[in-house]
């Protein structure tokens, strides 16, 4: 069993993620390619607008002329990521719950409709999405809404609740034990965003080197670099959120309990990971 069932440290969330990633990458990491592509793809157009200059994306200093959109880059940067991490997450969260119950589905099962709630997930990720987006936009508020909304789509596949209720519940766990939830998502973010931008600098200095050519294969080799980066960044992302679900329900809601209470009568089922409607 991955998750321990008992209230977790920090550290021992982060442990978890990762374990979780390494025994489900087979279909995680794929479906986090292909999210990762479709991403480059639509922030492509924005970065040449605001001409911002790989590899880091970063505007022309010292004249800034395209401010406003290089502004409006970041806001659809952050949105798409958020919505990529929350789509992953309906994956990650029904690996996490099998591994709960003692299962360790194989990739095609994880990644096989029946009872994923795929519909579902997508809706929430949309609608994170687009509140990231609005919030983004506005400022500093985006880290309220990475916290409070990012246990969405676990509530959703592993809770069993619908779109909206899913949301409201996401944002009440988050706030539990002093937001603790909301503080150790905003954590992960931010530690990961400090790896990506290392590792995704790295990575297009060393395809550069392996490039033929000159400047026109700057873009291809950037976007590339951070396509590669963020296959791995946003699933191990999804990871912490279904671990960090868990973990909140058992500190709070003494889910361990129950689960182990179960275990004893021989009684584990998927049911019990649901909550009253």
């Amino acid at each position: 069993m991955l998750l321990p069932l008992r209230p977790l440290t920090v550290g021992e969330l982060l442990d978890a993620a990762v374990s979780l990633l390494r025994a489900n990458g087979r279909a995680l990491l794929p479906v986090a390619a292909v999210l990762a592509a479709v991403e480059q793809a639509l922030l492509a157009p924005l970065r040449l607008a605001a001409d911002a200059q790989p590899p880091a994306y970063l505007p022309d200093f010292p004249e800034l002329r395209h401010l406003e959109i290089f502004w409006v880059l970041l806001a659809a940067g952050a949105a798409t990521e958020v919505t990529i991490i929350a789509l992953l997450g309906g994956l990650t969260a029904r690996a996490a719950g099998a591994d709960l119950l003692g299962q360790r589905p194989p990739a095609r099962q994880l990644l096989r409709p029946a009872g994923g709630r795929f519909g579902a997930v997508a809706v929430v990720a949309v609608v994170v999405g687009a509140t990231m987006f609005v919030a983004a936009i506005a400022g500093p508020a985006w880290f309220l809404v990475y916290g409070l909304l990012g246990l969405a789509a676990p509530v959703v596949v592993l809770d069993r609740l619908g779109p909206g209720r899913a949301l409201w519940r996401s944002a009440r766990l988050a706030c539990r034990a002093g937001l603790r939830a909301a503080s150790i998502r905003v954590l992960g973010y931010v530690a990961w965003l400090a790896i990506r931008v290392a590792l995704g600098l790295g990575a297009y200095a060393a395809l550069d080197a392996l490039s033929l050519g000159g400047a026109e294969w700057t873009a291809p080799m950037s976007a590339l670099a951070w396509l590669l980066v963020n296959t791995v960044a946003y699933p191990t992302l999804a990871c912490l959120d279904a671990v960090l679900h868990l973990e909140t329900r058992m500190r709070t809601e003494g889910l361990d309990i129950l689960l182990s209470r179960a275990g004893r009568r021989g009684q584990v089922t998927p049911a019990l990971l649901g909550v009253a409607r």
